[in-house]
């Protein structure tokens, strides 16, 4: 019997592979490399995509957050409460503005923040709360908008591109949105890549600027606050721009797969993914599934050629360069989803049978 993959991106880049190799020749060929018509293009297709009015490209998904997070007020002497749910480029993006991270702790059900945690966690100089939309599914944003009151909300829709939540998709649930392109996203560059995505004409002139060395709208020359560069280059915005118009349709072969695997699994002890949230859905960026024995079984599927993986194994404050923002058992959810948490493979174009195999695989190791 043959392996599974965790992962297999050929399966997207392969039908593409005469396009993708056009489009880096033609940048090569101009050597039209930052902030050029490939830029805007894929800027404008994909605000559009998400129903927004503006998208910011930058150079990865950590610092989008972070120019997000410096435009809303985020600095030092300032709090920003986010999960410990999360992979720590989420904590990172935060105490890179100068903020203090507060960590809140998860519902179980959804794996997202809880809302009345997230409001006990709010203080006096709370500037922004950052809600992650984990392995693809959103977050309550509406209860989160009613616990946060006045404070924005900052979406890190890092795994969520093309969910939606009462007919928005994200990166128009908050008040701003930082997205990833990371290779392995379910929409992703041949590289890093990132975005700001907003409503908030200020708030992305502000991270316009920033990305380019705090340059002034109408001149390049005068800068007018700090910056550095974190644009995102022509050529991973020309070659996102080729996958976009896959995205729908690898998503929702993401969603095919899920309800296979759903079917595969059904009877095992295992807590497998909730389903969609009312009014919305999600996009399975990861398939996740929670058990006991975790690691045995992790290393029983690997020996048995199939691609399980652990997103993630610590929470954030169970990391030793983030100790300091919580105690071990002070987010109990968080730490038993990290404990108990399985991925298993999935991308676009997995097939029938490697879930069958999967879940034959996971049968055998669970006994």
């Amino acid at each position: 019997m043959s392996g599974v993959p965790f992962v297999d991106l050929g399966r997207m880049h392969n039908p593409l592979e005469a396009e993708l190799k056009e489009v880096f020749e033609q940048i090569l060929s101009t050597g039209a490399f930052n902030l050029g018509v490939e830029l805007e293009r894929f800027e404008a297709e994909f605000a559009a995509y998400c129903g927004a009015a503006h998208c910011v490209g930058i150079c990865d998904g950590t610092e989008a957050l972070r120019l997000a997070l410096v435009a809303m007020g985020a600095g030092p002497g300032t709090e920003v409460v986010t999960t410990p749910s999360t992979f720590i480029a989420t904590v990172e993006a935060v105490a890179a503005t100068g903020a203090r991270p507060v960590l809140a702790d998860i519902d179980p059900a959804t794996r997202c923040l809880d809302p009345e945690r997230v409001a006990a966690a709010i203080g006096p100089n709370t500037v922004a709360v950052v809600p992650v939309h984990l392995y693809g599914r959103p977050a309550p944003m509406a209860e989160l908008r009613e616990a946060c009151g006045e404070i924005p909300l900052l979406e890190d829709a890092a795994q969520a591109h093309g969910a939606d939540l009462d007919g928005r998709r994200t990166g128009t649930l908050g008040r701003a949105a930082g997205f990833s392109f990371y290779p392995t996203k379910n929409l992703g560059a041949l590289g890093d890549g990132g975005a700001v995505v907003t409503d908030d004409e200020d708030l992305a002139a502000v991270v316009r600027s920033m990305r380019h060395h705090g340059s002034a709208a109408d001149d390049a020359n005068q800068h007018v606050r700090p910056g550095r560069t974190s644009r995102l280059d022509n050529l991973q915005a020309a070659l996102l721009s080729v996958k976009l118009r896959e995205l729908d349709r690898w998503n929702e072969e993401r969603r095919t797969a899920a309800a296979r695997y759903r079917d595969a699994l059904d009877g095992l002890p295992i807590t497998l993914p909730q389903d969609d949230p009312p009014g919305g859905s999600q996009v399975f960026h990861l398939f996740a599934v929670e058990l006991d024995d975790r690691d045995r079984v992790r290393d029983e599927l690997r020996a048995a050629g199939i691609g399980a993986a652990i997103h993630y194994p610590n929470p954030a404050h169970l990391n030793p360069a983030w100790s300091e923002l919580a105690a071990p058992g002070d987010l109990p959810a968080a730490e038993s989803l990290a404990a108990r948490t399985l991925s298993l493979p999935m991308f676009p174009g997995i097939e029938d049978a490697e879930i069958d195999r999967v879940a034959e695989a996971l049968r055998t190791a669970l006994g």
